[in-house]
């Protein structure tokens, strides 16, 4: 697929997820927080396309010129972070990048949506040291919450780029550490089953039938009510991430009996201002699902 066209689609992806409202406890476009606001995100989608735009440049060489360890998915996911940096004060697109980045590198040698998803692992699985030490950099420039602490090679240590090197640890053996706890982790060393089993059918069955913003927080929803979302539990716990996924599945539900969807939006509405007044916020969520966006606009491409 034409580079050009991939780093559209990762813009558009990004746009179409912050735009989705109410989508409950994140930024969109009627809710703004404190320290970021809608326009932020915003401008964080735009900002990543040239990069996205190099990197499935660079990955075309694949099976060309160079292998997928000379890909340099950690250069781009941190050069998007970089970027991105220079606009907004805030980590608004850390998941993000580092979802659709290896995303966009695949597309570009992909053929199909099998080979796609079998290419993303293929970029993370043969990634290099040199790699893991630019996600590291990522992580820290975006002062993820949470992200990257663990008793074995801590992104917020001083020491951390010495021991990926002595451990020669690559994205996948730094991400397989923290997937039991991160589901963003989980997702990139498992070939993406939220991504392409649930995320992406999800959208793109709704957006074959109703609007564009429906068929977004219906993913956001289905993904939420299915998996609890790791930014929630690594705050205030496991039980209140399963709880906050138990409230997601009761509203989703409803839009199968409700004709008209009223309840459903009032639910929505009421399930949003919960989450934002208890400081609950799905980010994971959020990111997986500009992800499954995404991959539905891919697939239309193939």
């Amino acid at each position: 697929m034409n580079p050009e066209l991939i780093a559209k689609i990762a813009q558009i992806a990004s746009a179409l997820e912050v735009s989705g409202y109410p989508k409950p406890g994140n930024v969109h476009r009627t809710r703004d927080f404190h320290d970021m606001v809608f326009e932020d995100f915003l401008i964080s989608g735009i900002a990543i396309g040239d990069t996205i735009r190099e990197a499935a440049t660079r990955a075309q060489e694949i099976n060309n010129s160079i292998s997928f360890k000379e890909a340099n998915l950690g250069k781009f996911i941190l050069q998007g972070v970089k970027e991105t940096d220079k606009w907004v004060a805030n980590n608004t697109n850390l998941g993000i990048v580092m979802l659709i980045t290896p995303l966009a590198m695949s597309a570009a040698i992909s053929n199909n949506l099998d080979e796609l998803r079998e290419n993303v692992n293929n970029l993370v699985f043969f990634s290099t040291v040199i790699d893991a030490i630019a996600l590291y950099e990522a992580i820290s420039i975006a002062d993820a919450g949470g992200m990257g602490e663990q008793a074995e090679a801590d992104v917020t240590s001083s020491e951390a780029s010495q021991e990926l090197i002595v451990k020669n640890w690559n994205i996948h053996d730094v991400l397989k550490i923290s997937s039991s706890w991160d589901a963003l982790a989980m997702e990139l060393t498992s070939k993406m089953p939220v991504t392409f089993e649930i995320g992406y059918p999800t959208f793109s069955k709704f957006k074959k039938k109703s609007s564009i913003n429906l068929a977004t927080i219906i993913t956001f929803l289905t993904i939420l009510s299915q998996v609890p979302d790791t930014l929630i539990s690594r705050k205030y716990g496991v039980e209140k991430a399963k709880e906050v996924s138990s409230l997601a599945k009761d509203i989703l539900d409803l839009k199968d009996i409700d004709d008209d969807m009223t309840d459903f939006k009032n639910k929505l509405i009421e399930f949003d201002d919960y989450l934002f007044q208890n400081k609950l916020n799905p980010g994971t969520t959020a990111d997986f699902t500009a992800s499954s966006i995404m991959v539905s606009y891919l697939a239309d491409n193939y």
